[in-house]
């Protein structure tokens, strides 16, 4: 019989360290999918009376909200645990760093997020405010994570397992190769050793710096801009920018004629691209700011990408299709720019088989619907990369 019932979503972050030390320490949990995005019954709203997730329902009947409360109250259930630390200052310590990111970090990594996916309507000022204060919740953990293994105490506690849960929405979204370069405590936090290990080494003390006298000190060169993978490939034959043109300025059937005449697949690829997480899509409208924000990351990628992706179906009930020409034939080098390339799964094409080139036409002129898994979804919504 399981222990009790843990109301909640695939990926919700708060729910991750619930779930972890629930099968570390083998309590069974019944998990009931619960998307308040999606709507509430009156009977959930008897167990959590804001509608909202985690919510956990004992096997004894004991109701519980709140994901702290909840975590803490799953890990005691193994009363050898060291999670919860082993003194008073240690309890506390966990408590600090578990509300701090519950609070500081993820509500504003919500803030930042959210609008770029699709799931809050877009507002510039707000997006870069809640970035801001994101980054600076999350730099004092990485001061702390400087002369600090765990954050609380010497070894791995319930702190560190609900950080990591709640951070890695960051690292799904927004945290790029730049940002995790310059943060690599966060980055590289938790240390991948074992859950509770016997002992935790102090992190050796690093040497202090040799006094240098201010007129002595050189500046270190500033580094060279990285640059793009794609840019080591020899000039096309014809620039990618050229059928951009084509596309902006003329009808869409003479530029797709130009486009097949002048495609080279020895310079180019074909992609489809297709969303990993269709069941989560809602509003059609938050599904379209979805493939905006995509599309806004891709920009270190724009000389080398051109595709249109759409939304096809209605509220609670669609799914995300594209096309792309791509400079090279991997497309990782073209996509992975974007925090949040892997929601999406590419597939190459070939413009030799007629049913890849009638996906791709029908991609860029969204014309027709499309048919997923038999059942046939009506175009209504796509945005053009160029």
């Amino acid at each position: 019989m399981a222990f009790g019932t843990l109301y909640t979503y695939p990926g919700n972050p708060r729910s991750v360290a619930i779930r972890a030390v629930a099968k570390a320490n083998n309590v069974d949990l019944d998990i009931e999918e619960t998307v308040p995005e999606k709507g509430v019954s009156a009977e959930y709203l008897k167990l959590n009376g804001l509608g909202k997730v985690p919510t956990f329902v004992g096997a004894d009947g004991y109701t519980l909200h709140e994901a702290i409360a909840i975590a803490i109250y799953i890990t005691s259930q193994n009363e050898k645990t060291t999670l919860l630390g082993k003194t008073k200052q240690d309890y506390a310590t966990i408590l600090k760093w578990m509300s701090f990111f519950n609070s500081e970090v993820l509500t504003t990594l919500g803030g930042w997020f959210r609008p770029l996916v699709g799931r809050d309507p877009y507002n510039k000022k707000n997006v870069e405010d809640s970035s801001k204060a994101s980054l600076k919740a999350v730099d004092v953990v990485e001061k702390h994570l400087l002369n600090n293994t765990y954050l609380a105490g010497e070894r791995i506690t319930l702190a560190d397992l609900f950080a990591a849960g709640v951070i890695s929405r960051g690292f799904q979204y927004v945290f790029g190769k730049e940002w995790r370069a310059a943060n690599p405590n966060v980055t590289l936090h938790p240390p991948k050793k074992e859950a509770q290990p016997k002992a935790a080494p102090k992190a050796a003390a690093k040497p202090k710096a040799k006094a240098v006298e201010e007129e002595e000190e050189d500046e270190a060169p500033a580094a060279p801009k990285a640059k793009h993978p794609l840019e080591a490939l020899p000039k096309a034959t014809i620039p990618l920018d050229e059928w951009k043109r084509q596309y902006s300025n003329s009808d869409t059937p003479d530029a797709l004629k130009w486009f097949w005449e002048n495609y080279n697949a020895e310079e180019y690829s074909l992609w489809k691209l297709d969303y990993k997480y269709n069941d989560e899509l809602t509003q059609v409208f938050m599904t379209s700011n979805l493939i905006g924000g995509f599309f806004a990351r891709l920009e270190g990628s724009r000389k080398y990408i051109f595709g249109c992706a759409s939304v096809y179906g209605v509220k609670d009930d669609s799914v995300i299709k594209g096309a792309f020409v791509i400079r090279g034939q991997e497309a990782l080098p073209a996509f992975d720019v974007a925090p949040d390339y892997e929601s999406y799964e590419f597939t190459k094409l070939d413009a030799s088989k007629p049913e890849d080139k009638e996906f791709v036409n029908e991609q860029w002129t969204w014309e027709k619907p499309i048919t997923v898994g038999g059942k046939e979804y009506p175009w209504a919504d796509g945005k053009v990369f160029k």
